[in-house]
């Protein structure tokens, strides 16, 4: 199980895949909101949303958990 973590504290602007979705290394798939700016988190290498962990307007802090991969 791989996790992709927040480089930084934020808001979870949006969210770009779903369980289930493949995702590419390096595809975005979050945009955290931080001092007014957008953040992407891309996937640091491929595979399966297993599960998201964050929703939309939830604060995370860095390194938390935004979702893992299979």
């Amino acid at each position: 199980m791989k996790e992709i973590k927040a480089n930084m504290a934020g808001n979870v602007w949006k969210i770009l895949v779903s369980a289930g979705d493949q995702v590419e290394e390096e595809q975005e798939v979050v945009i955290l909101e931080s001092m007014k700016m957008e953040i992407p988190i891309e996937a640091e290498e491929g595979g399966t949303v297993n599960e998201v962990k964050v929703n939309e307007g939830d604060f995370v802090n860095e390194g938390d958990v935004i979702m893992t991969l299979e």
